[in-house]
């Protein structure tokens, strides 16, 4: 489901909770103008068990939305302070979206340059063979075998780049891999791991509830692992965060520090932890965006040469061999 809808809807029922509207009217009220047909479904699922008795806690156990918006609702349900939990999670899930729709355009700019690139150098390969060629077929016979090879490498290439680069975006595994090797997105994955932990233990969530839910959000991630051990480690009895939280894979010494700082306001220190790696994401993103128009001119110059290349360097083969006659 669209995360921007989700943080629109709840922008709108925490208001409507405010004026007074009960949760069951309000929701049946905001799912007629929602355009996002999973979640308009979930919702009025939650509605209709509301109008049939149901508690609030047990129907939106029922209900397949974010496990992170399920628990919040359960807590703020149980607090008496659903208004304000649910404006906390759609400024989570607006956050969320901001983070998530750069780096969006930071993938397809890549699809951008590759598809233009294959197309421009398809274009370039046929016309040598077809029209350059054929002007040249009275030295046909001084041509080397691999002229055709070297002709259509390029365009070979770069479809051979556009099809990992597509597997890599749209298999999950692979995308899940990227996911923490990409600094921009592993810093992206850190802010919104550290904003939900935050959001968590600020309504009163226990820290091991709370890292437990993001484990399984993260499933086999790098991430999920060292949460994994975290946990372990407060078992164990290692009350203070630094003792419990070690620098990995995924968290690196910056972010342990970071959370740390805030001593014994954990929620504030994810808090910081998050805004901190928002930011170097968003610088990330915005760079790459940057430097990646002039490297893509400079790689089809590079392509546009190697194609070209061996047209010059058989018309020199054939203006040699005249000239020794």
């Amino acid at each position: 489901m669209k995360t921007d809808e989700l943080a629109f809807f709840n922008q709108q029922l925490a208001a409507m909770l405010r004026d007074g509207i009960p949760l069951e009217g309000a929701l049946q009220r905001l799912c007629t103008e929602m355009q996002d047909a999973p979640l308009r479904a979930e919702m009025q699922a939650l509605a209709a068990d509301l109008a049939q008795g149901v508690p609030l806690p047990e129907a939106i156990r029922r209900r397949q939305l974010p496990e992170l918006y399920r628990c919040l609702v359960e807590v703020g349900a149980q607090s008496n302070d659903l208004p304000d939990v649910l404006t906390l999670l759609a400024d989570h899930y607006q956050r969320r979206y901001h983070i998530w729709t750069r780096l969006k355009g930071l993938m397809v700019y890549p699809f951008i340059v590759l598809t233009a690139s294959l197309l421009l150098s398809v274009l370039l390969a046929y016309v040598l063979e077809k029209l350059v060629w054929p002007s040249m077929s009275l030295f046909s016979q001084q041509m080397s075998p691999g002229f055709h090879a070297a002709l259509w490498m390029s365009p070979v290439i770069l479809a051979l780049l556009l099809v990992v680069a597509i597997v890599a975006f749209t298999v999950p595994a692979a995308r899940q891999m990227l996911r923490w090797r990409i600094p921009s997105f592993r810093e992206s994955s850190l802010a919104q791991i550290a904003s939900a932990l935050a959001l968590l233990l600020r309504n009163g969530v226990a820290l091991d509830h709370a890292l437990a839910l993001v484990e399984r959000m993260e499933g086999g991630s790098r991430a999920g692992e060292e949460i994994s051990d975290w946990r372990r480690r407060l078992a164990a009895g290692h009350g203070k965060f630094l003792d419990l939280a070690q620098p990995g894979r995924a968290f690196p010494p910056l972010f342990i520090w970071l959370v740390a700082h805030g001593r014994e306001d954990l929620g504030a220190g994810f808090q910081h932890a998050a805004d901190i790696y928002q930011s170097r994401a968003n610088h990330r993103a915005e760079l790459l965006l940057y430097s990646a128009l002039p490297c893509s001119i400079l790689a089809l110059g590079v392509l546009v040469i190697m194609q070209i290349q061996p047209i010059f360097f058989e018309l020199s083969k054939v203006l040699n061999l005249l000239g020794s006659e």
